[in-house]
């Protein structure tokens, strides 16, 4: 079996999950959470530095969770699907590995006919209010990405695996994978497009590259 491994935001669907659920908490707490985004994406300041200030800026209910799960669908790539239904049909089996919020992909993953999900579990209160979020998950540290592709290169035994992404952490994981493949549809990001073995802006680019 082969694995190609996507990011999420940015990537799967043109949203950061993170600032949709900073947008709902209003105007300030958006402005400050989408600057600690992209200062992380882009490489400027450790993701670990910038997880929990944003959830703690947030504090995002299980509605707003509800809200923005649907955006991811609302704007999805619009080749994702008839591209990933191609890539099973030669062989490869798609896994999503984010930096986002498990419980809030997971609809998006469905909607794709995408089965695993590795992403940041998030917790509740019973009213629904948010408590915490996983704060020894990888995804929630700078190395993290890398890290969970050895986890699945070692339950799984691929003969190949690729990894779609946007983002430095995404990058990060060259050294694990049989090749990666930086994504720039939405944000495009001059690190990784520098040092990307290859590059698109549209997922169904994908399986022109030679690599599948």
């Amino acid at each position: 079996m082969k694995l190609i491994v996507f990011d999420c935001d940015s990537t799967l669907s043109a949203i950061e999950g993170i600032d949709e659920l900073a947008r709902l908490a209003g105007p300030e707490a958006f402005e400050k959470v989408e600057a600690l985004t992209h200062a992380a994406m882009n490489g400027e300041v450790n993701i670990d530095e910038v997880f929990a200030k944003r959830l703690a800026i947030i504090s995002p209910s299980t509605q707003d969770v509800e809200t923005v799960a649907q955006q991811y669908i609302d704007t999805v790539e619009p080749s994702a699907k008839q591209t990933l239904n191609t890539l099973r049909e030669q062989g490869w089996t798609p896994i999503i590995l984010s930096g986002g919020f498990k419980v809030i992909i997971e609809p998006l993953a469905e909607y794709l006919g995408i089965d695993r999900v590795e992403a940041v579990p998030l917790h509740f209160n019973a009213d629904g209010s948010y408590a915490s979020f996983d704060d020894t998950y990888p995804t929630t540290y700078n190395g993290g990405k890398p890290e969970i592709i050895k986890a699945l290169k070692e339950e799984f035994q691929p003969s190949a695996t690729i990894m779609v992404g946007d983002g430095v952490s995404d990058l990060e994981t060259h050294t694990e994978v049989s090749h990666f493949v930086g994504f720039g549809g939405y944000t495009p990001r001059e690190k990784v497009k520098a040092n990307a073995e290859f590059f698109i802006t549209r997922l169904d680019q994908l399986l022109e590259l030679g690599i599948l």
